[in-house]
């Protein structure tokens, strides 16, 4: 077992083999595209969710402490990577997202946040002005900040702060929208 878990992609496949197993053996109905939409987009949300507080609970705080040797440790490796699922995540479950919202019929009225769909289209809404962050300010920021692109140290300096800034306004924005996203799926039809 211990050789099946040290690789990611075969842990990853049979974590989702298991999944849709379960799926099959317990509810042949949630093999229909709205149930593995909405675990997909649970999923993905996690991913970036989860990375989201990584950078912002445990990183950001932590990186003034760690030793200048072992800051590129960080900066060079963990980072990049953490970035890479972080994005990604953040595409997944907004498409995910809307994909669900499609498949159950509430697509158009949340994003105009009419009644009965506000709740669940102002979760919608911070997702993609979080999104939005990701993709546009957060992610061009730190390509400059990790010198992943040419950059002096003093745009490395701004871009850095610039980036926590919108990570930390995804962080702010994260605690209301997951509201949002869990109490609308408990509201009575």
């Amino acid at each position: 077992m211990g050789k099946i878990l040290e690789n990611l992609n075969v842990t990853l496949a049979i974590g989702v083999a298991l999944a849709i197993a379960l799926m099959a053996a317990l509810h042949v109905d949630v093999l229909t595209a709205p149930p593995i939409f909405r675990w997909l987009h649970v999923f993905f949300g996690i991913t970036w969710i989860g990375l989201l507080y990584y950078f912002n609970f445990v990183q950001i705080p932590t990186m003034p402490s760690i030793p200048a040797e072992l800051k590129p440790a960080v900066s060079k490796y963990i980072a990049p990577n953490a970035l890479f699922y972080f994005r990604w995540g953040a595409a997944f479950t907004v498409l995910t997202g809307l994909i669900l919202a499609w498949l159950n019929g509430y697509v158009h009225e949340a994003l105009m946040l009419r009644e009965g769909f506000r709740l669940i289209g102002i979760g919608m809404w911070l997702a993609l002005i979080m999104a939005a962050n990701v993709w546009f300010i957060i992610w061009p920021n730190q390509k400059r900040a990790l010198g992943l692109v040419e950059a002096d140290d003093a745009s490395k300096a701004k871009s850095g702060r610039t980036a926590m800034l919108a990570s930390r306004t995804n962080t702010l924005l994260s605690i209301p929208m997951l509201y949002a996203m869990t109490t609308f799926q408990s509201l009575p039809a």
